[in-house]
C-alpha cells in the first residue's frame, strides 16, 4: 500500500523530474522572497536546483525557468507599482535591452551549450561573475559611490538611529510613507529621477548596450537577465536597490514571455527539444509568486547589507561547485 509521500509524488514526463508536489513551490517560495528584495527572481538559484537535484539537464530547463518567472514575477511588480517605486524609463530599457538578446541567447544555449556539463561550466561562470559584483558593492571595492547614494545611504543611518532612540529596536526603519520614484527628465542620452530628495541618472545608451549583452546571457541561461542586470544598477550605475527592483523584475517578466513562447515554439536543434516543462515551471512559479510578493513588500524593512552578503556567498559557492564538477570530469 503506497504511502501518504508516495501519493503525492509526481513524474513530470517533459522534463523525467520525479517530485513530492510540494518541493518546487516551497523552495521557490524561499529563493524568491530572499531575490525579489534586490530586483530579482531567483530563476538563477532554481536552475542549479533543477539540475544538480531534480536531474533536470537537457536545454527545455531554461524555458521551464521562464515559465517560472512569468507565473512568479506579476505579484511583486504590483506590489512596486503601488508603493510608487517602478522606475519605468529603466523598466523600458532593460526591456528594449534583453528583449532581442534573449532570442540570441536561445540558439547559444540549444546549438553551442547542449552537453550538461559544458552548460553547468557556462552556469558556474555566471554565477561566480554575480557573485563577484555583489560582494564587490558590498565592500566597497566597486566604482566609487555618486553623492546621491551616499546621501541616500546617510538617511537611512540617521532615520535608524532615530528609530533606536524612540523604539530602542534594531530593526531597520524602512521608507518614510510616501516615498516615491519621480521621472525628472527621458532622452535617449540620459535618464534622471528623484527618491527622497535625491537625485539619479543613469546613460541610456551604456544601460541599453549592457542590458542587450545581459539578454543573450539570461536566455541561455532562463533567467531573464534580472540577476546581472540589478547588480551592475547598483555596484556600477549607482542606483538605489529601492527603486531598480520593479524595473528589473518588470523587465525579466517581459523578457521571460518571449522565452517561454519561444522555446516552445521553436523546433528541435540537432534533435534537441527546447519546449519548457510547463507543468512543472507552473508549480514552481505558484511559490514564486507568494514569495515575490513578500519579498517585495518586506524589501523597505530589511537590511540590504546582510542580504547582500548572504545572496553573494551562496552565489560563488554554487559556481565554485559547477566549475569544479567540470574541471574533474
Amino acid at each position: 500500500m503506497p504511502s501518504l509521500i508516495d501519493s503525492f509524488t509526481f513524474f513530470f514526463p517533459v522534463s523525467g523530474v520525479t517530485s513530492h508536489i510540494l518541493l518546487p513551490p516551497l523552495v521557490a517560495m524561499l529563493i524568491s522572497f530572499f531575490t525579489s528584495m534586490g530586483g530579482i527572481s531567483g530563476a538563477f538559484l532554481l536552475l542549479p536546483f533543477q539540475m544538480s537535484f531534480l536531474g533536470y539537464t537537457s536545454p527545455s530547463v531554461s524555458g521551464t525557468n521562464h515559465v517560472f518567472n512569468i507565473v512568479a514575477i506579476p505579484s511583486g511588480v504590483c506590489r512596486y507599482i503601488k508603493e510608487g517605486r517602478m522606475a519605468w524609463p529603466l523598466a523600458g530599457v532593460v526591456v528594449a535591452g534583453t528583449l532581442p538578446g534573449v532570442f540570441l541567447g536561445y540558439y547559444l544555449r540549444v546549438a553551442l551549450l547542449p552537453d550538461p556539463g559544458v552548460f553547468k561550466l557556462f552556469v558556474g561562470c555566471v554565477l561566480f561573475f554575480i557573485g563577484v559584483r555583489l560582494l564587490q558593492e558590498l565592500k566597497g571595492k566597486a566604482i566609487p559611490k555618486s553623492s546621491a547614494a551616499k546621501a541616500l545611504e546617510e538617511k537611512f543611518r540617521a532615520r535608524a538611529e532615530e528609530r533606536k532612540k524612540q523604539q530602542s529596536s534594531n530593526l531597520a526603519p524602512g521608507l518614510p510613507a510616501g516615498t516615491v520614484i519621480k521621472t525628472l527628465s527621458v532622452s535617449l542620452r540620459r535618464v534622471e529621477y528623484e527618491f527622497w530628495g535625491e537625485r539619479f541618472y543613469f546613460n541610456t545608451l551604456g544601460m541599453f548596450l549592457l542590458t542587450f549583452v545581459v539578454g543573450i546571457i539570461g536566455g541561455a541561461y532562463g533567467i531573464g537577465g534580472g540577476a546581472i542586470i540589478a547588480p551592475f544598477c547598483v555596484a556600477v550605475f549607482h542606483l538605489p536597490v529601492y527603486t531598480i527592483a520593479g524595473a528589473t523584475l518588470m523587465g525579466t517578466f517581459i523578457t521571460s514571455v518571449a522565452g517561454a513562447l519561444f522555446f516552445t515554439l521553436m523546433p528541435p536543434v540537432n534533435g534537441v527539444s527546447p519546449t519548457p516543462d510547463w507543468a512543472l515551471g507552473l508549480l514552481f512559479g505558484l511559490g514564486g509568486f507568494v514569495g515575490v510578493y513578500l519579498g517585495a513588500r518586506c524589501q523597505k524593512y530589511v537590511p540590504q547589507r546582510l542580504l547582500k552578503l548572504l545572496l553573494g556567498t551562496g552565489i560563488l559557492s554554487l559556481a565554485g561547485t559547477y566549475i569544479v564538477h567540470y574541471l574533474r570530469r
